[in-house]
């Protein structure tokens, strides 16, 4: 393709110079073989007329008119002219062979009837008739012509003259000229792209060979020819293709080496991710149950009356049990991301009844610190995974606790186009713009360079984040230091309450005194605890270690309001096995929940086709109290797995 631009290009380049040339030549000499024409036949015209004027002059002198119309009869009968006349002094015509348009000499001397002639292709000539001295010899012999004696006029000779001729050998001479013009330039074209080859081919060799290195193939050198103008380039091109294979197999053997290292190095990441995540999940898991136990108890104790001195140690140490469970939850939500066992059930949201949830948990806690939770109502829904939902606005809530040292954190809801946005305000120590992204690491701590605990680990919000990133939300940060910090939960659907929805909720939680109780747990010291502290608030306790004892346990005491269950209770039993067989065995659906540490899917995949309400260790006993009010309030409900 680009042999052929070059080609053309050159072939016109050579062809312009050749075309001028030849133009030139052949104007040149057209015109002038035409003014050589032009001139010849003028001067025979001119000759034609001079003759007749001094064959004619013995004639007018002599009176002899028969040798005058034997004068113009003979000029008559030269190629190409038309008419002859012969006039005398007085003008008067005396002899005239041939056919013209007029007939006096006045006429025929007039200037515009020449011009109107010789448009006609007919030239006009006018000759002066002298005395002449005639020689003996013929008339019309090859001899001299007749001299003139003298300037008196004797009369007047007119010939017109055909141009037909000399137009046809005008005619000829262009056609000549065209001719030899168009074998000039033909030649010249062959000579041009003879030359076009002759340049271009070398010029193709060398974009092939560049052509075959820009696509990567370096293999083959390709051949110069002998006596090639552009042989150096082309050895130098084989060189550097040469050069260049070598360079691209040594590269290829880099790039081979070090993305055998980095999958190694990889590999090695994903290990230790998984590893980490495994400890993570059984660290939590074996710590579950003793911490579990631990807040039961600490619970329990912290209803008994006791002096100031004791009242302070029971109040720290529920602090540090708190932290101690806070940091189990991060671990347990932070192992189930990693591990992917986190299932997604998306559902109409109450966004009014999620707000409130969030600010009856954690209300004391703003209080205590000497905030004040405000939570806007609203009316509107989303499409979300509930617990989910309501877990990375609790994280975002304590975060703004934790950083909020006076003022108030405010929860509310809004809708930004066919979506809401819930927003998490504080008037807390704010974040600057380059620690925006930092934020939201694992274990980074922006105001917590000494390690304090109160602040937590840092999980929070890079729970947050994933939790938001699995759920297709979106999570938005503004912040001003020292002005405060808007986070917000960005949900693509939103939505006013259903009708349904605006009626009266069932009643609220009450009083669960006198709730009688079937706890199942195969743990003495979880099972003491939890009992412990049902007792305490006035609930009428049934414990067992399995399912024969807790048949039994239905059997003396009758059937029980609410089941509590722990999922392992050794010898390969579950607590929702247990469940089935009590249901069975009483002939009901009776409320019932689970407690456990397990995380993973099937486990969760377990409870969820069980109907089972889900409560993770170790049990906040609020969390818990809360739940057997609403089992209490309506026994029907069967709660989700959270």
């Amino acid at each position: 393709m680009m042999g052929s631009s070059i080609r053309s290009r050159m072939a016109l380049a050579s062809v312009l110079p050749v075309l001028l040339v030849v133009l030139t030549m052949v104007s040149i000499f057209w015109q002038g073989r035409v003014q050589d024409l032009e001139e010849s036949h003028q001067q025979r015209v001119n000759l034609l007329a001079h003759q007749a004027a001094l064959f004619s002059a013995y004639g007018l002198f002599s009176g002899n008119t028969a040798s005058l119309q034997s004068v113009v009869q003979e000029m008559q009968r030269e190629p190409g002219v038309q008419s002859v006349r012969i006039f005398d002094a007085s003008g008067l015509a005396v002899a005239s062979s041939g056919r013209s348009a007029r007939q006096s000499l006045f006429e025929l001397s007039d200037a515009g009837y020449a011009a109107q002639q010789r448009q006609r292709s007919i030239d006009v000539r006018v000759e002066k008739i002298l005395p002449a001295v005639l020689p003996i010899e013929d008339l019309f012999s090859a001899g001299e012509l007749p001299k003139t004696l003298g300037s008196a006029e004797l009369g007047s000779a007119v010939i017109e003259a055909s141009r037909q001729a000399l137009e046809a050998r005008k005619r000829d001479a262009l056609l000549t000229a065209i001719w030899v013009g168009a074998a000039g330039m033909l030649l010249g074209g062959l000579l041009a792209f003879r030359l076009g080859d002759w340049v271009v081919g070398p010029l193709v060799r060398v974009s092939k060979m560049v052509n075959r290195i820009g696509q990567g193939d370096f293999s083959i050198a390709a051949p110069v020819p002998d006596r090639d103008p552009l042989q150096e380039l082309q050895a130098s091109l084989n060189q550097m293709a040469t050069r260049l294979a070598w360079g691209r197999d040594e590269l290829e053997r880099q790039v081979q080496t070090v993305t055998q290292e980095l999958r190694l190095k990889k590999e090695q990441a994903e290990s230790a991710t998984l590893a980490k995540s495994r400890f993570l999940a059984a660290a939590s898991h074996d710590l579950r149950q003793p911490s579990h136990a631990l807040g039961m108890f600490v619970a329990r104790l912290s209803q008994l009356p006791m002096n100031a001195q004791m009242r302070h140690l029971v109040d720290h140490l529920e602090i540090s049990v708190q932290a101690l469970q806070d940091l189990l939850d991060g671990l347990l939500d932070l192992s189930r991301l990693d591990s992917g066992n986190v299932p997604v059930r998306m559902a109409a949201v109450n966004i009014n009844e999620l707000l409130d949830s969030v600010r009856s948990a954690l209300e004391a806690t703003a209080e205590a610190k000497g905030l004040r939770l405000r939570v806007r109502p609203t009316t509107l829904w989303a499409l979300s995974d509930p617990l989910l939902l309501q877990r990375m606005l609790s994280n975002l809530v304590i975060n703004a606790i934790r950083y909020t040292e006076t003022g108030s954190v405010l929860v509310a809801c809004r809708p930004q186009g066919r979506g809401l946005r819930v927003e998490v305000w504080d008037s807390g120590i704010g974040i600057p713009s380059e620690h925006h992204e930092d934020v939201f690491k694992e274990f980074y701590q922006l105001a917590n360079r000494a390690g304090d605990r109160n602040f937590g680990l840092g999980l929070g919000l890079n729970i947050v984040q994933r939790s938001a990133q699995l759920l297709g939300h979106r999570i938005a940060l503004r912040s001003q230091p020292g002005r405060g910090t808007r986070f917000s939960i960005l949900l693509d659907t939103g939505m006013p309450m259903p009708a349904a929805a605006t009626q009266a909720l069932p009643p609220g939680p009450g009083d669960i005194s006198g709730l009688r109780i079937l706890l199942i747990e195969d743990n003495l010291d979880a099972r003491e605890a939890v009992q412990g502290l049902l007792q305490s608030w006035g609930c009428q306790v049934q414990v067992a270690a399995n399912r024969e004892q807790a048949l039994a346990q239905l059997e003396s005491a009758g059937v029980p309001d609410v089941i509590l269950s722990d999922y392992h209770l050794g010898a390969c039993e579950t607590g929702i096995a247990c469940i089935d067989a009590l249901r069975a065995r009483a002939d009901s659906a009776i409320p019932a929940c689970l407690m456990s540490g397990e995380t993973h899917a099937d486990f969760l995949q377990e409870v969820k086709l069980a109907h089972l309400p889900l409560l993770h260790k170790p049990v906040r006993p609020a969390k818990l109290r809360s739940l057997l009010r609403h089992m209490q309030s309506v026994p029907s409900v069967l709660m989700p797995v959270g």
